[in-house]
């Protein structure tokens, strides 16, 4: 089975808030670029992965990530994550309407390959399914078999959320570079030792963080 990945990217001036304890105003931008750039290569780079449609605004990201083989989607309902969600579903499955589809986190700068393939591999056997992120509050993959609707909803305790909205919870073990997330300073440090990808590593250099 072969997937479409939809990736959000919020405007990267608004992008990694709470890693203002790492970076700073001027950095965080570029940071949370470098991540989606290595989330996107990586994705692409999954045997299981068809094509990825990344929904931005932001000019410099939506340059950037098409260069890498993204294709990407306005966001034109601009009501938030799960409406850009909602939306980027729907022009893939108006094009695909019997693909399998999943909605990915654009901030996982070590994600392998080998690995979202698994993931993918076992979201294969629901109609629709989550993978928790590693705090195990969130979610970082929604998945859907084909004719399934997606019904996001990230944010907040989404793990619950998923959970009570009748998706199956995928419990994988050794698939740590699709739950790690990078939200706070200490999740980028987790990032970090799994791994990152090449434009994170660079990025994350020019910080200074305890215990890189």
């Amino acid at each position: 089975m072969l997937w479409s990945m939809v990736i959000p990217l919020k405007p990267l001036a608004l992008a990694k808030s709470r890693l203002a304890d790492t970076a700073g105003d001027g950095l965080r931008p570029g940071l949370a670029l470098a991540f989606a750039q290595d989330t996107v290569a990586a994705a692409l780079a999954c045997p299981a992965v068809r094509d990825v449609v990344v929904v931005t605004d932001d000019v410099l990201a939506a340059r950037e990530l098409a260069a890498l083989g993204a294709r990407i989607v306005p966001d034109e309902p601009r009501s938030g994550l799960n409406a850009a969600l909602a939306h980027a579903a729907a022009v893939v499955r108006g094009e695909r309407p019997d693909g399998a589809l999943a909605a990915l986190n654009a901030d996982l700068p070590a994600l392998r390959p080998r690995e979202l393939t698994r993931v993918l591999e076992a979201a294969a056997q629901f109609p629709r399914s989550f993978l928790p992120d590693a705090a195990a509050i969130g979610t970082t993959l929604l998945a859907v078999a084909r004719g399934r609707e997606l019904l996001p909803a990230f944010g907040t305790d989404s793990r619950a959320r998923h959970r009570a909205s009748q998706a199956v919870e995928l419990g994988l073990d050794a698939v740590d570079s699709v739950r790690q997330d990078v939200d706070t300073g200490e999740d980028l440090r987790a990032a970090l030792t799994l791994g990152v990808g090449p434009r994170t590593a660079a990025a994350a250099a020019r910080l200074l963080i305890p215990g890189q």
